[in-house]
């Protein structure tokens, strides 16, 4: 029994199929369409406000992420169209998920109808459908998890130290992107450990593993330089979620919710699916510990999400070999799933009505009324003498002045201490007059300032409310400072 379980252990992961090339095409260019017609309806986001202004202070990292996404959205806004570059890149992120899904599924054997159920899913799903809204490090994250999986399968497949390799580069490039594919890296070696450990006993996973940590070698050592902003960024973020027990709800939200309610019994049957299949099984344990590592660590609940690309990709391949899932079952299910994702994921709601899905998806109405709020800041900055500053309390307000206010009209030095514009600094020049906008108080602006005047506060084209009218954001205008901008400036810096 012994050398049998042994033997089961070590068998190879199978044969792959090709991949479906017309209806995956098929699903992506219906997927693609829809996200084009929406793409910037509203506007921008705060989030990329900062990720191109993060860009234009190019290093190798930032107190809130590697340098990847920065990099790419710096080079995005330098083509014509405002946000649109943006957007196609996350569009581009999505519909790449979509096509390696299918592949993954390849890779455990599925053939047409699976590869096309696990396209479609993914297409389908409301955390994929949300988080390609705008371009951003969730987005890209989700990509760099669907790239590591399919790669890892492969390079189990073929067992060849090129295949590790690529993964592994793979893997570099996504923990440049974001921390969390550390977390997928970790479920992979789990998953080995337990069911493939005979792989490990090869030089290719170690080979891809010190590739990746090559890779990630610039980011390790700019975070040694600042203190490990990055680290302590995750400390600040797990505290806001409330921690483990803050973080706990979000494992239903996620499995129940976010993965689509019409589609649950797919992903369930991949568990099943992989559950049967030794070979793959390290595919599960993928997902298990990105629950147990996220909630344990206070994550957001969209973290964990990639995980359910194993997930679909294994229950497309279930679907394909039940004749009780017919394919008018799984398209009902896939349909109604994607009407729920495009309502409460993609701009197609009036602004008013997205409210209505704001607990689960806060960020639509977040991409709505920064033209104005630039406007109402540069009708007031127009009015102060030369010399003058702003000061905002948070990256969205002043990476949205700064990309958008010179068309508006604005001239004075825009800058902040939140998050990675604490370390490019104040402007030049005192303090003496400073137009402060964002989201505090008199009460707070007067340890900085000694004459704290409001002189509007924020509001938005209808009275929609985001998270600057919701928090009372206003204009202050400050004078009498207590110090140099050197002084003020460690009193003035949060992150969160």
């Amino acid at each position: 029994m012994h050398d049998t379980g042994k033997l089961e252990t070590d068998r190879p992961a199978g044969r792959a199929e090709r991949l479906a090339w017309r209806p995956l095409l098929a699903v992506v260019a219906v997927a693609g369409a829809v996200h084009l017609a929406v793409a910037a309806r509203f506007g921008w986001h705060r989030d990329e406000f900062y990720y191109v202004v993060a860009g234009r202070h190019l290093a190798w990292g930032y107190p809130d992420q590697p340098p990847l996404t920065p990099l790419l959205a710096r080079l995005a806004a330098d083509l014509p169209g405002g946000v649109l570059p943006l957007r196609l890149l996350a569009i581009a992120a999505q519909l790449g998920c979509v096509l390696l899904a299918a592949k993954l599924a390849a890779e455990f054997g599925g053939r047409a109808r699976a590869q096309t159920i696990t396209a479609a899913t993914i297409a389908a799903c409301p955390v994929f459908v949300a988080g390609s809204t705008l371009f951003g490090t969730t987005v890209t994250d989700q990509l760099a998890w669907a790239a590591v999986l399919v790669t890892v399968a492969r390079a189990l497949r073929s067992g060849t130290v090129r295949a590790w390799l690529l993964a592994g580069a793979v893997a570099g490039i996504g923990l440049e992107n974001k921390f969390t594919v550390g977390v997928l890296l970790l479920g992979v070696v789990v998953g080995l450990a337990l069911f493939r450990r005979s792989v490990l006993r090869t030089p290719g996973p170690w080979l891809a593993g010190a590739l990746a940590a090559v890779l990630l070698a610039p980011n390790v050592v700019w975070n040694a330089q600042h203190s490990w902003a990055q680290f302590r960024m995750a400390g600040v973020l797990s505290a806001e979620q409330g921690g483990p027990l803050g973080a706990l709800p979000n494992v239903p939200l996620l499995l129940l919710v976010l993965a689509g309610p019409p589609l649950i019994a797919l992903w369930v049957s991949g568990v099943r699916w992989l559950a049967e299949e030794r070979a793959h099984r390290w595919v599960l344990v993928v997902a298990v510990t990105a629950l147990v590592v996220f909630t344990a660590g206070g994550g957001k609940s969209y973290y964990a999400a990639p995980a359910l690309l194993g997930l679909f990709a294994a229950g497309g391949v279930w679907a394909e070999t039940r004749a009780a899932l017919t394919p008018r079952r799984w398209r009902i299910a896939i349909a109604l799933s994607a009407v729920f994702a495009v309502l409460i994921g993609l701009p197609v709601l009036p602004v008013s009505a997205e409210r209505v899905f704001a607990s689960v998806n806060p960020q639509l109405v977040e991409t709505y009324g920064w033209p104005d709020f630039v406007h109402q800041v540069t009708a007031v900055a127009d009015t102060l003498p030369p010399g003058s500053s702003v000061f905002t309390s948070n990256y969205g307000e002043a990476g949205a002045l700064t990309l958008l206010g010179p068309d508006a009209g604005l001239r004075l030095p825009v800058s902040s201490a939140h998050n990675g514009y604490l370390l490019w600094g104040p402007p030049a020049g005192t303090p003496d007059t400073v137009l402060c906008v964002g989201e505090w108080g008199p009460d707070y602006l007067r340890r900085f300032w000694s004459d704290v005047r409001e002189i509007a506060p924020i509001t938005t084209p209808g009275g929609v409310a985001n998270e600057e009218t919701t928090n009372h954001a206003a204009i202050y205008l400050c004078h009498r400072p207590h110090g140099t901008w050197a002084q003020l400036w460690p009193g003035l810096s949060h992150l969160d």
